[in-house]
């Protein structure tokens, strides 16, 4: 996937010297096959592994207060418990968000402001998790990190009470802190859940449609408003904590935006060429469920006979013995290759809004880390 890895190199028209700079230091690396390639060095790895041990405390205690119907299912959905509730090894994902919350506090305001936004970081986490409850169910998911999903376990029911019930936790705990970032923030962060709401209530509406009735700007938009949004939202908590200015702090929310449709673009190559035994879920899914994904819309809106056998093949129910001619027919008429080309794109647009925030390319180290970490995963 060389045309992704020069793509991101390039400098950005008008961007500032510091994203040039930024370009330059850590280039985005992928496989033979296109798939995102191992992160080049341990920063991302060490800054969300600081913000796991940060945050899981103050994390589990939140689900502790939880009464004990819906504490299960959270513990559970959060891999520390089995379904029968004795403590399991525990898989509580990336800690992606909340790392961003602590990482734009401390990029401008210091080790202080990354300390006091704690609670927002814990927020934006319970919220994420909100969403990934609701959206097992709806998409009936059976697999989430590598574990069947809460739903499968416990019942739609009580899955989708468990998401609820993390929503207002998220809330409460910025109603409860002192800090006078926490009033926004909790402003900032319900309006993200509505956003994220209407995104997905936008990709569930794409569904029922034919794989002709579909536009790329749209899918676009939806796919910012369900991935983007708690991205930027998490970028923009951190530096109304640290006390920014308002344009830093809608720089920032752009920055998180521009990554998270990066991430999402990335996370839809996943979703149909991605290893089963890296994540977790069976090889194809998204094509086996007619998702309108990013690559699959782009490859039908491209003419021609390969995205004519495309739409040919989503008009017809799933079958196993016609996966593989799916994927190639997404490839051809050209999904990956333009998923791969817009996340770079996606990318230099957040560096550029990254410099515009914070122009030291070391004290944007950090962020840029994560940034670039979410487009080289694979599972």
């Amino acid at each position: 996937m060389g045309e992704f890895m020069t793509e991101t190199q390039q400098r950005p028209a008008g961007a500032r010297p510091s994203t040039e700079t930024l370009e330059r230091r850590r280039p985005i690396a992928t496989d033979r096959d296109g798939m995102p390639g191992p992160l080049d060095g341990p920063e991302a790895a060490v800054i969300l592994e600081r913000a796991r041990m940060s945050v899981d405390p103050e994390l589990r205690a939140a689900i502790e207060s939880l009464p004990p119907s819906m504490r299960r299912v959270a513990l559970y959905h959060f891999g520390w418990v089995h379904p029968d509730g004795t403590p399991a090894a525990g898989n509580a994902g990336k800690a992606i968000r909340p790392a961003l919350v602590l990482t734009a506090a401390g990029a401008l305001g210091g080790p202080r402001a990354r300390a006091a936004a704690m609670a927002a970081a814990v927020a934006v986490e319970l919220v994420h998790n909100f969403t990934l409850l609701h959206d097992d169910v709806m998409d009936q998911d059976t697999t989430r990190r590598h574990r069947a999903t809460a739903w499968t376990v416990f019942g739609e029911a009580d899955a989708i009470l468990a998401g609820d019930a993390l929503q207002a936790l998220a809330l409460r705990l910025l109603a409860q802190d002192p800090h006078p970032a926490s009033t926004p923030a909790a402003a900032r962060l319900a309006d993200c859940v509505v956003e994220l709401c209407a995104g997905q209530h936008a990709d569930t509406a794409l569904e029922k449609r034919g794989p002709g009735e579909v536009g790329l700007d749209e899918v676009l938009a939806m796919a910012e408003a369900k991935t983007g949004a708690l991205l930027g939202c998490a970028c923009a908590l951190g530096a109304l904590y640290a006390g920014a200015a308002e344009e830093d702090v809608a720089a920032l929310d752009a920055f998180g935006r521009e990554a998270g449709l990066a991430f999402q673009l990335i996370d839809d190559v996943i979703g149909i060429w991605g290893d089963p035994s890296r994540t977790g879920k069976p090889a194809g899914a998204d094509l086996a469920a007619r998702k309108k994904s990013l690559p699959v819309v782009a490859a039908l809106t491209s003419g021609g006979p390969a995205a004519a056998e495309l739409a040919a093949l989503y008009e017809l129910p799933y079958d196993k013995e016609d996966l593989q001619r799916t994927a190639l027919a997404v490839e051809r008429a050209g999904g990956r290759d333009w998923a791969q080309a817009q996340a770079a794109d996606r990318m230099a647009r957040a560096m550029q809004e990254l410099a515009r925030a914070v122009p030291d390319p070391e004290d944007a180290g950090g962020l840029l880390a994560l940034a670039e970490f979410v487009t080289r995963r694979s599972n």
